[in-house]
């Protein structure tokens, strides 16, 4: 069964780097052809995808985030990170990491149950 679980502070000040932790069981993340994003949900509003790492390391990132945005991996502890710096209040979400398998149709395969992160001073 492959089970995904972020972690990492609930509460980041203005202008701090927000750093979270997804640890996946389960399966590896550098089994061929699978990917690993963030994803967020501000209140009240959709789903945000924030950038990705692929099995073989690579990274690609929303445009709108790039310059805040860094995701790495661990590949002896099986999990992949999230670095977002210089945030703001806007950057209150529930953040998410999920997996889906390249040619996948269903899209994302996996997801973990997300983490309230509220930025405020």
């Amino acid at each position: 069964q492959v089970q995904l679980q972020e972690s990492g502070p609930g509460l980041v000040k203005p202008s701090q780097t927000l750093s979270l932790t997804c640890t996946v069981s389960g399966l590896s993340i550098i089994t061929n052809s699978y990917a690993w994003s963030w994803i967020r949900q501000p209140p009240g509003k959709g789903l945000e995808w924030m950038g990705v790492i692929h099995y073989d390391g690579s990274t690609d990132y929303s445009p709108s985030l790039k310059s805040r945005t860094s995701i790495s991996r661990d590949t002896s502890k099986n999990q992949v990170s999230l670095h977002l710096s210089s945030v703001t209040p806007e950057d209150t979400a529930v953040y998410y990491c999920a997996a889906e398998r390249a040619g996948n149709p269903i899209g994302y395969e996996y997801w973990g149950q997300g983490t309230q992160v509220t930025v405020s001073s």
